[in-house]
């Protein structure tokens, strides 16, 4: 087993693990958090659970960044960013950089504060938002996922 296929498991595993969570959050989390009664059990179970999922989302994606772009370099790789047909290198840097600068920029300097602000206020219509987001990012993250598996086995959507 050469350094390429093993880089290839561990970016495989952290995108199972990151976009596997953001799944779990979108489609059972938020929908189970919104139903709720109380605005305080709302907000405190949704930090506690997306502050725990935080951790490990923030994790993974800098370990997809690093066996990402390891892979990239050993295969020197990079003319692809050139050629059309591998949309899906293009859409995983982008969905990449996205969830980075959401994890390690906007979250901790802008979004908390707002989301603790706007949930006070009216959490029906935050976690409405924040749903929609997730769902944005998850959706996104899917199709990337499709092109990438299916790119990186030769089957090109646009040729």
């Amino acid at each position: 087993m050469n350094s390429i296929t093993i880089a290839r498991i561990i970016h495989v595993l952290a995108v199972v693990l990151w976009i596997g969570g953001v799944a779990m959050v979108t489609t059972v989390i938020i929908p189970a958090v919104k139903k709720m009664k109380s605005k305080k059990d709302k907000l405190s179970t949704f930090e506690n659970i997306e502050g725990r999922f935080a951790i490990q989302a923030k994790i993974t994606t800098l370990i997809t960044a690093i066996s990402g772009f390891y892979m990239m370099y050993e295969l020197n790789a990079w003319e692809r960013y050139l050629d059309y047909r591998f949309w899906w290198i293009h859409a995983m840097t982008i969905v990449w950089i996205i969830f980075m600068l959401v994890l390690y920029v906007l979250e901790p300097l802008v979004l908390h504060k707002l989301f603790k602000k706007y949930a006070n206020e009216n959490p029906e219509k935050t976690f409405n938002i924040v749903h929609k987001a997730h769902w944005v990012l998850l959706i996104i993250s899917l199709i990337t996922i499709l092109g990438a598996v299916a790119g990186s086995h030769g089957l090109f959507f646009i040729t």
